[in-house]
């Protein structure tokens, strides 16, 4: 089935601005084609090194460009719940390289570091930047040049976009991502936010606290909540990067190793040795940056992603804006209520029918593009399906169940919990922002109130112990943006503002920070473009404007006389304290270098999201 028309308007949009930047980078993908994907360009000496703990057979088999070699690029760390599975995976895969008449080696391990151990820490002003670093650790890896193919093994914020960026870079070879799943169910998200709430009020204590983040997040997996890492699991399904029905098995199970084998084994099957190569850079186009975007929509995903998206994208070539973005919030329906957009967590959705299902229900209504390449082959249709555990110890699939198992978490096309998606786009005299609607309700959408204005999450929160917070206001954070101190998650604000919020107060949230994919039922209008630190009109805002957010029309607003604001002088920032300790002196460089948030907010120049604004 081709795509809905106003869906493939909105592609044949993106792919017109980008036409420049995607035919530059395809005609790289062909040379580099032409010079690697084998070892015949390198030296004796270069191989020798390359091979040299190889096993006899080995070695000769990759002197002689007779099998294909496959690099694994591993985020592994036994710190992190999400990454600890990783440290078998591969052996796992290189025993199932071996079965495939293959080799793999570990190219190069990247970082990963996690957004919740960092959250209100100085270490979280590395973390937007770590997606590019990890980028180019992954492009050490691959620069050896001695695979045919790679495998990425990464789940969590910032780990899979930069992969995904590494991954495009390295376009010429075909790219398979292996997940790890989520953790198994815990205490319930809404339960632990509740602890949450009464510690802030200073009705629980620490230990209690402890207590519930601890019963939350309580083994090996990813978070189960909807936040960025899940979201990264559901764009490689939806993008075709992921087998099919890989994304949400539990780690350490049997379906979960057998899963693991089998994209080893396809990932050496789609090489320039065979008779299927699938060079990612060629795999993913337009249609599959669209289809990406319409997945997180209709699930409800992370606000990062339309940071993270943008970049992935240029990495192929592509420029997407925001505006894309928006429009096409507007032609899909929200599908799924995963906490914080509902109660269940990613367990549930998956149980109730998960990806196969909603994938299913999209194509049937032409909202995604069926007619795109993918790892598993032609079209997204195969991925209208559940994997399972067969009988042999592989993996067998079967088509999604035509109705869901619970339509309170997965809703069917016909009954979408709201017409538009999860994301909208702001406009207006403060710029350019996000905002997550699907946690917000409609009835919270719209707030005009003073603002209250701060330059840090620490002095809101001051000044909510200290009880100023009272009356309806919008809180203004600023210095917040990626040129200031890295775009940090602002979550410490999440249970503040909610506490204000279940008083009776209306709140909300303006800031040029970033708010994660775990933002709330607060309105937050977030990524706010241009940032305080260049001179954004948010740096103008002085405490008592009134200021509108409209989430419904998708304005931000300062009602404020145009020439009066105009002519302010743009608010001063001391930011010496963030630019030392825990590493951020080493990060100097990025902060001065990095783009704006609606660019992608990189470090790297010259790509593809210039194109979009020029």
């Amino acid at each position: 089935m081709t795509a809905r028309r106003d869906i493939e308007a909105i592609t044949e949009r993106i792919r017109q601005r980008s036409r420049p930047g995607r035919e530059a980078y395809l005609g790289r993908i062909a040379e580099a084609s032409n010079r690697t994907a084998n070892r015949a360009v390198l030296s004796c000496g270069n191989l020798a090194h390359g091979f040299a703990v190889c096993s006899p057979s080995e070695k000769l088999a990759l002197g002689g460009d007779r099998v294909p070699n496959l690099g694994i690029i591993t985020s592994y760390n036994d710190m992190l719940s999400a990454h600890q599975p990783f440290e078998t995976y591969p052996a796992l895969i290189k025993d199932a390289a071996r079965e495939a008449g293959g080799i793999a080696q570990v190219a190069g391990g990247v970082p990963a570091m996690c957004d919740g151990v960092t959250q209100g820490q100085p270490g979280m002003e590395l973390s937007l930047f770590s997606r590019d670093v990890i980028a180019m650790a992954a492009a050490i890896g691959l620069s050896h040049n001695m695979f045919d193919a790679a495998v990425y093994l990464g789940v969590c914020d910032k780990i899979v976009p930069g992969l995904v960026i590494a991954a495009l870079t390295f376009g010429h070879l075909p790219a398979v991502f292996i997940p790890a799943g989520p953790m198994t169910t815990g205490l319930p998200n809404d339960e632990k936010a509740k602890v949450r709430q009464l510690y802030a009020e200073g009705k629980a204590g620490r230990a209690e606290l402890l207590e519930a983040e601890s019963k939350s997040y309580h083994g090996p997996g990813t978070c189960t909540f909807y936040g960025t890492a899940n979201s990264n699991q559901m764009l490689m399904e939806i993008m075709g990067l992921h087998t099919p029905g890989a994304s949400f098995v539990n780690p350490g199970t049997p379906l979960r190793d057998a899963l693991t084998r089998e994209a080893t084994k396809q990932a050496l099957a789609i090489t320039a040795l065979g008779n299927a190569y699938t060079p990612v850079g060629r795999m993913i186009d337009e249609r599959s940056i669209v289809n990406g975007i319409v997945g997180l929509h209709a699930t409800g995903g992370s606000t990062n992603h339309t940071i993270h998206l943008v970049a992935m994208a240029a990495a192929a070539g592509i420029a997407i804006t925001w505006q894309d973005i928006s429009d096409l919030s507007e032609a899909v329906p929200l599908l799924a209520r995963v906490y914080p957009n509902g109660l269940a967590d990613v367990n549930h959705f998956h149980a109730a029918g998960g990806l196969g299902f909603l994938i299913r229900e999209l194509l049937d209504e032409g909202i995604l593009h069926e007619d795109v390449q993918t790892v598993w082959g032609e079209g997204l249709r195969p991925y209208a399906v559940e994997a399972k555990l067969g009988a042999d110890g592989g993996v067998v699939r079967e088509d999604s169940p035509r109705e869901s198992g619970d339509e309170k978490v997965l809703a069917p096309f016909k009954k979408a919990f709201q017409p538009t998606g999860g994301l909208k786009m702001l406009s207006g005299n403060l710029g350019h922002a996000v905002i997550k609607t699907s946690a917000v309700k409609p009835e919270r959408r719209i707030i005009e109130a003073p603002a209250k204005v701060f330059d840090s999450q620490q002095g809101l929160n001051e000044a909510f112990k200290a009880g100023t917070l009272t009356g309806d206001f919008i809180a203004v954070i600023r210095f917040q943006g990626p040129k200031a101190n890295g775009m940090p998650e602002l979550h410490k604000l999440t249970t503040v503002l909610g506490v204000l919020q279940d008083r009776g107060q209306h709140v909300a949230l303006v800031t040029d920070g970033r708010m994660s994919g775990a933002s709330g039922k607060v309105p937050a209008a977030i990524h706010v473009t241009p940032e305080a630190v260049e001179g954004g009109p948010i740096a103008r805002i002085q405490e008592g404007d009134i200021i509108r957010l409209d989430a419904d029309a998708g304005t931000l607003e300062v009602l404020v006389p145009a020439g009066d604001f105009a002519l302010r002088r743009a608010a001063d920032s001391d930011l010496v304290g963030n630019e030392f300790g825990f590493g951020r002196e080493l990060f100097a460089g990025f902060r001065q270098m990095v783009g704006r948030a609606d660019h992608g907010a990189s470090a790297f120049g010259n790509n593809a999201a210039e194109f979009a604004l020029q």
